[in-house]
């Protein structure tokens, strides 16, 4: 049966009038369609302020590497993960508050520029027809890696119970009252619409660009809404008592270890019972980050990132690097043990990045970019190497010099290697039809 928010392609969205036709939706599709793409799903973890970056280098590439002391951790997932080295975004350069701003959107945010789309939005484009919600963002002070086509940043949650009862709980105030919601919500979107349409004609050529990002963001909100409409229909999924246990419950952040565990717990409970395919994940903003204190770390990652060469505080950063790395690998573990729908492992159809929008703190160097990739065989991944992107364009690495290697993590020894390449291979494993991401200039050889 379809559902009732799957359109005719010739269905227009009232109160947009002609001027604006839908582009074919998946949500667009025919119940006697073929099958779509296999499951996949993709997650993005955060860490703010970049890392001790002379600890966590790893300096040979290709396949037979040895792992540095911040990522050891992964030493037992040498098979299905790849450490990237070399990768940057031009337009961070030189504007180091924007660096987690823009990490998944590849944007250039100057004085004047606004914000562009997230790759995972992109991505939940393709999968949200799927699933029950587009996608799921969660955030340690709520500013999420997400934004929308129309450069507003989607807000993002904290609590873990919070996380939980979103994704799992019916609705408090019962389906009635949440559906009569949605429908005020659409009822005020027509009338915005209607509003706007009147003063179209008078708008010069730069406000009538504003106006059509405009109609994208009613558009998407309105597709949105009509999903959420359709499944209030649709009972949540049942939950195992242990995992109820494990992810329904509030975990202080100053127990990091346990907060990072039960987030990546539920991020596992959510990709398991299909309720998302794509999932972002920041640890903090660049100004602050967790302290640490089960390993007597009471600084911000911000103030320790601020080292100034001070032994000190680099050996306590590279205990917080170390730290978020084991708790990366304790989801990949997780991963790897908990079976999709299918019975395959969740690790097989799951791409992970794992990384930070700095490299060296210190000074804000955002190129030399620390970058894990992990998981996604099933989506035509290859791991097992350091895929080193500044190979061939310098003379080696120099951690016996660090002033040298700073500069190497600030100015980029490779200007074509855009992390907005990156972005684009996943986005393309993921479904999504399209030749240009951000900035990108190339794919990126995964398989």
């Amino acid at each position: 049966m379809m559902k009732s928010w799957m359109l005719n392609r010739r269905h227009v969205l009232r109160g947009l009038g002609s001027a604006i036709a839908l582009p074919f939706l998946n949500c667009m599709r025919l119940a006697s369609a073929a099958e779509p793409l296999p499951v996949r799903r993709s997650a993005f973890i955060y860490i703010p302020n970049g890392v001790n970056t002379l600890d966590y280098q790893i300096t040979a590439s290709g396949t037979d590497y040895a792992f540095s002391r911040s990522l050891s951790p992964l030493e037992k997932h040498r098979a299905v993960i790849t450490p990237i080295s070399g990768l940057h975004h031009p337009g961070g350069l030189g504007h180091h508050h924007n660096c987690q701003k823009i990490w998944l959107t590849g944007g250039k945010l100057g004085p004047s520029d606004r914000n562009t789309i997230s790759v995972d939005q992109k991505m939940a484009e393709v999968t949200s027809t799927y699933t029950r919600f587009h996608s799921l963002e969660i955030a340690n002070k709520g500013d999420s890696l997400a934004w929308t086509a129309d450069g507003i940043r989607l807000p993002g949650m904290s609590r873990c119970s919070e996380i939980f009862a979103h994704l799992f709980e019916e609705p408090k105030d019962g389906t009635a009252a949440q559906r009569r919601s949605l429908r005020r919500k659409g009822s005020i979107l027509d009338a915005n619409l209607e509003e706007i349409r009147s003063i179209e004609l008078d708008l010069g050529t730069e406000d009538k660009g504003r106006l059509n990002q405009y109609f994208t963001a009613v558009r998407e909100t309105e597709i949105r809404t009509r999903q959420a409409d359709a499944w209030l229909d649709v009972p949540r999924p049942k939950i195992a008592d242990a995992d109820r246990q494990r992810g329904n419950r509030d975990v202080p952040q100053t127990q990091a270890g346990d907060y990072f565990r039960t987030v990546y717990d539920l991020m596992v409970l959510a990709f398991q019972t299909d309720a998302t395919r794509v999932v972002t994940f920041s640890s903090g903003l660049e100004g602050q980050g967790l302290a640490i204190p089960e390993l007597g770390i009471s600084q911000s990652r911000h103030e320790l990132s601020h080292h100034n060469g001070d032994p000190g505080h680099m050996e306590k950063l590279t205990q917080s690097d170390t730290f978020s790395v084991e708790q990366f690998s304790y989801f990949l573990s997780r991963l790897a043990e908990t079976p999709d729908a299918d019975g395959r492992p969740l690790l097989d159809t799951t791409m992970s990045l794992f990384g930070s929008g700095m490299a060296y703190g210190h000074s804000h160097g955002n190129a030399n970019l620390p970058l894990v990739l992990a998981g996604g065989t099933g989506c035509g991944l290859k791991h097992g190497r350091h895929l080193d992107l500044n190979e061939g364009h310098f003379d080696g690495y120099h951690l016996d010099d660090p002033g040298q290697h700073y500069r190497l993590c600030s100015r980029p020894a490779n200007e074509s290697a855009h992390l907005s390449n990156l972005l684009l291979t996943m986005a393309q494993k993921m479904g999504v039809e399209t030749a240009q991401f951000g900035d990108s200039n190339g794919e990126l050889d995964l398989a």
